[in-house]
C-alpha cells in the first residue's frame, strides 16, 4: 500500500496496517464501514465527505496517509509486537525524512506498542519525533465498536483545532 505523503505536510494520519480490502483496491482506509473518511468531513477537515478514491486531495489540504505496518490483514490484532516496533522504527525515519507538522496515529494500542509507551493516552503526546508534534487518536475502522461516530468526529476535530487547520 503506497503512502500518500510529501515533504512538511500539517498532519499524517498513520494508521495502523491496511485492510486486506484496501490493499485490493489500492486505497486507503477504503474498506466499507470504515470511519476514517466520515471523521474527516465531520471534523472540518475536509468540506465534503472524500470517497477513499479521492484520497489524493488531501496531499491539497496539507494532509496525507501511511501506516505503522505495511502487511495488509483482515484485522490489525494478528499483528505481532515484533511487526509493531519494527514499523514504529521505520515510522519514524519516515517522518524524520517528511517533518510534517504533526503525526496522528490512529490507534492507541499501536503507538503503545511500537513506541514502547503503555500507559499513552488519547491526544498531543509529551514526545516528538524529530520536530513532529505526535497525537493518537481512536482507530477509525469499523470493527473499532469503542468509539461512536461522533465520537470520532470530536476527537478528530480537536486535533484540527491545536493544528489551527481550517
Amino acid at each position: 500500500m503506497p503512502d500518500l505523503i510529501a515533504p512538511e505536510l500539517r498532519v499524517l494520519f498513520c494508521g495502523i496496517n491496511p485492510s486486506v480490502y484496501s490493499a485490493v483496491v489500492g486505497y486507503h482506509f477504503a474498506r466499507p464501514g470504515n470511519r476514517f473518511w466520515p471523521a474527516l468531513y465531520a471534523s472540518g477537515f475536509t468540506d465534503r465527505l472524500l470517497a477513499p478514491h479521492e484520497q489524493d486531495e488531501l496531499l491539497v489540504r496539507g494532509c496525507g496517509i501511511t501506516n505503522v505496518v505495511d502487511r495488509a490483514t483482515v484485522s490489525a490484532d494478528v499483528l505481532t509486537a515484533e511487526e509493531l516496533a519494527e514499523g514504529g522504527r521505520r515510522l519514524e525515519v519516515k517522518v524524520r525524512r517528511y517533518r510534517p507538522q504533526c503525526l496522528a496515529v490512529l490507534g492507541i494500542g499501536a503507538w503503545r506498542t511500537a513506541f514502547k509507551r503503555p500507559k499513552a493516552s488519547l491526544g498531543p503526546q509529551s514526545e516528538m519525533l524529530g520536530s513532529t508534534r505526535v497525537w493518537v487518536l481512536p482507530n477509525p475502522s469499523g470493527l473499532n465498536a469503542h468509539y461512536r461516530p461522533e465520537a470520532l468526529a470530536r476527537l478528530f476535530q480537536e486535533l484540527r483545532l491545536a493544528m489551527a487547520l481550517r
